[in-house]
């Protein structure tokens, strides 16, 4: 991700992690204890089949179309969870963690006493640490070394 897709992933993360929250609550609710983990989400939607013109078929379709949005929506948020570690200044965490929990930049300056024009600078090194730690990783970030161990000198 650039900078901009992180900003724009910090700034959505709140509403975010609420469509997750909400689809996996429907999920359950409509299918119940009967689900049967086979190999992903994909596998538990009904497939296209019949007529183009049988509105079954066209509801089949959008709902395929929404997991998919919800999978782009997960791969955002499991970035910005997989590099919150680099953040130690506690500062930086503080801000990032009211940003997180969909305070707006101004709400926060307000709240902490911190100048507005202090908040979207450390908004702005928080975006450049996670945008650093973006290249160690894979296609994933699932191999992220662990952020929060220290390096012993000796």
């Amino acid at each position: 991700m650039d900078k901009k897709q992180i900003k724009s992933a910090l700034h959505n993360y709140h509403w975010m992690i609420q469509v997750i929250k909400l689809k996996k609550q429907e999920l359950e609710q409509v299918a119940g204890d009967r689900v049967v983990a086979q190999y992903g989400v994909q596998a538990s939607l009904p497939k296209p089949q019949g007529n183009p013109a049988d509105p079954v078929y066209f509801e089949v379709l959008r709902r395929d179309k929404e997991w998919k949005t919800i999978e782009k929506i997960e791969k955002k948020v499991r970035f910005i969870q997989q590099r919150m570690g680099v953040i130690t200044d506690e500062k930086e965490l503080t801000v990032l963690n009211r940003i997180l929990d969909g305070w707006s930049l101004r709400h926060i300056s307000h709240k902490l006493g911190i100048p507005l024009t202090n908040v979207r600078r450390i908004r702005d090194n928080i975006i450049a640490k996670m945008h650093g730690t973006s290249g160690s990783s894979g296609a994933n970030g699932a191999d992220q070394p662990d952020l929060h161990q220290k390096k012993s000198v000796g």
